[in-house]
């Protein structure tokens, strides 16, 4: 009670949290339920376009996680360097992930578009979910390099409290991406009927309007005395006129010392979650277009709590890089208090609305009743899965603890998920929600180390000093 207290008393934090938090959950938010929107449209082309566009998905799924750590190690440093007043570092930071993020994109784009159905039948056996899968693929990953550079500017504009543009970028992008479904998909005003391969055409119009449009606000914006381009974009006139490079050996160890364990944490981890697909890809269509349906519904669940962690992240961030460490201590406690209180209001709402959100799916009986029962197995562990996101991924590695945050993740998904989806999925051929519920078993072991680690404060220093 007393942690309560202090938190609805302490007006600066939580004004400073929900100024960033808002933001943020609205851009995930309009994300999400884009993302349901696609299901529900695709929903109507039957179980196994679902299924296709879902598998298809998760060879972006490994790339998105890929960015989500590039764009978290450079949050790392460029929050501490904007707390620390440093803008010129921050523009080194842009500038490297840059290279990481196109670089890696076109890892994925190429055998996405040169090889769709080698892909496609790494995730499933059957031919007709690879074939639609295939078609989809082709066109998707030319969306990739694109979402490199969006996400890349995206989480150093966040890092510097920049986060309304996102919105308007993300709200652009979403009409565009709405527009283009209905009418490629189903060949509405005049536009011809492609199916899964017009959903893949509308999210690549989309990503090239985010993209175009992102360049556009971020060097129009205004911000002080100039533009917010002037933050992010490349200057080299006062380091030349130090004979300085624009990059050194001590800036690139720093990066990639800090940055380099969470690119791994997310990449390693994204695999072992891709390891997951492989199993309900040979459960068959029914558990594939369930867990599909169940994950785009926990998207839409958790956007707020992940708006509360990218928040943390800038807030402690930024108190750790200006020697605040007392400070970022106390908001941590803060936010662990917080976040296991919402989060289980949020699971109970998630519990009671489970059954009117499955009936807007247009797909089998068998399907509804799988997906109502994972939704049921992810409120169950939606506040532990909360909290291990706010200590590993925000806590741990606003203070550059990032190794420990890749041997928690890695050992959790490769030494207790996928075992169990082995176990459960393959040799006992249970019912997908049972499975499901077996995978989750490595939150409760992260949660039980994460908070160990937590509490020996390793991540409690300034990184950029």
């Amino acid at each position: 009670m007393n942690r309560l207290k202090l938190i609805w008393n302490d007006k600066e934090f939580l004004k400073r949290t929900f100024k960033i938090t808002i933001p943020i959950v609205l851009q995930n938010l309009l994300n999400n339920l884009v993302n349901l929107v696609d299901t529900l449209m695709i929903g109507k082309l039957g179980e196994t376009s679902i299924a296709a566009v879902g598998l298809a998905n998760k060879l972006f799924f490994v790339f998105a996680l890929l960015m989500f750590g590039v764009g978290s190690g450079a949050s790392v440093l460029a929050s501490q360097y904007w707390g620390k007043g440093e803008p010129l570092n921050i523009k080194r930071v842009l500038r490297i992930s840059l290279i990481l993020g196109i670089g890696g994109s076109l890892l994925f784009a190429i055998p996405g578009f040169f090889f769709p159905e080698l892909v496609m039948s790494i995730f499933t056996p059957l031919e007709g979910t690879i074939s639609l899968g295939a078609k989809y693929l082709v066109i998707i990953v030319f969306s990739y390099p694109l979402t490199a550079v969006t996400m890349t500017y995206i989480s150093i504009l966040r890092s510097m409290n920049y986060v309304k543009l996102p919105v308007i970028i993300t709200s652009i992008s979403i009409l565009v991406n709405v527009f283009f479904n209905y009418t490629l998909i189903y060949g509405k005003l005049g536009f011809p009927m492609l199916g899964v391969s017009g959903a893949a055409l509308a999210t690549l119009i989309a990503r090239l309007v985010e993209f175009l449009a992102l360049l556009f606000l971020v060097y129009r914006h205004k911000a002080g005395d100039g533009r917010l381009g002037d933050f992010v974009h490349l200057q080299y006139d006062k380091l030349k006129a130090k004979g300085e490079p624009f990059l050194n050996k001590l800036f690139l160890k720093r990066y990639f010392s800090t940055a380099a364990p969470v690119i791994a944490n997310e990449f390693i981890w994204g695999l072992g979650v891709t390891m997951y697909s492989l199993v309900y890809g040979r459960m068959g269509d029914a558990a594939t277009a369930a867990i599909t349906i169940t994950n785009t519904v926990e998207q839409v669940s958790l956007v707020f709590f992940f708006g509360i962690c990218h928040a943390a992240a800038v807030l402690l961030g930024n108190e750790l890089g200006s020697n605040q460490l007392k400070k970022a201590e106390e908001h941590a406690k803060n936010y662990m208090v917080m976040m296991f209180i919402l989060s289980v209001i949020g699971a109970i709402i998630v519990f009671i609305a489970k059954d009117p959100v499955v009936a807007l799916f247009e797909v089998s009986d068998q399907v509804l009743d799988y997906v109502k029962l994972c939704i049921t197995v992810f409120a169950l562990y939606m506040p532990i899965r909360m909290l291990n996101t706010l200590i590993i991924v925000t806590i741990l590695r606003s203070g550059g603890d990032t190794k420990a945050s890749l041997i928690l993740d890695m050992t959790s998904v490769w030494l207790i998920g996928i075992p169990m989806a082995i176990l459960g999925g393959l040799v006992l051929e249970l019912p997908i929600y049972i499975v499901y519920a077996m995978i989750l078993i490595e939150e409760v072991y992260k949660l039980i180390l994460s908070y160990i680690r937590y509490k020996q404060k390793k991540w409690l220093k300034n990184i950029v000093a």
